[in-house]
């Protein structure tokens, strides 16, 4: 369960700094505000990942659902590249991952 508990506080972490990269590119983006905030979110969560919080878990569920869904609804196809597909894909691992965390707390 450790490795598991790492894997997903790297995963987060990667996706915050990757959340990060729109404010350096394009800061006139009207995506890159908010992409700040989960870049926040996302950092904290795997800081408190690494550090085994066991309210970390939870954001690492909460936070992952709630960029999938503003990422198809707001963002969109209009808007899509490869690196949305990758920080996608790091978010639906990162839930599995916690949810495996939740479901074996005791053996953390």
């Amino acid at each position: 369960m450790k490795t598991i508990r790492y894997l997903a506080g790297i995963l987060m972490l990667l996706t915050g700094v990757m959340h990060l990269l729109p404010m350096f590119k394009v800061p006139k983006d009207p995506n890159a505000l908010p992409m700040l905030a989960f870049a926040i979110a996302y950092l904290a969560t795997g800081i408190f990942l690494v550090l085994n919080k066991n309210f970390a878990r939870i954001m690492g569920i909460v936070f992952p659902l709630i960029g999938l869904a503003v990422g198809f609804l707001v963002v969109g196809l209009k808007n899509w590249d490869t690196m949305l597909t990758k920080m996608f894909l790091i978010d639906a691992v990162v839930v599995i991952c916690c949810i495996v965390l939740l479901m074996n707390r005791n053996k953390v």
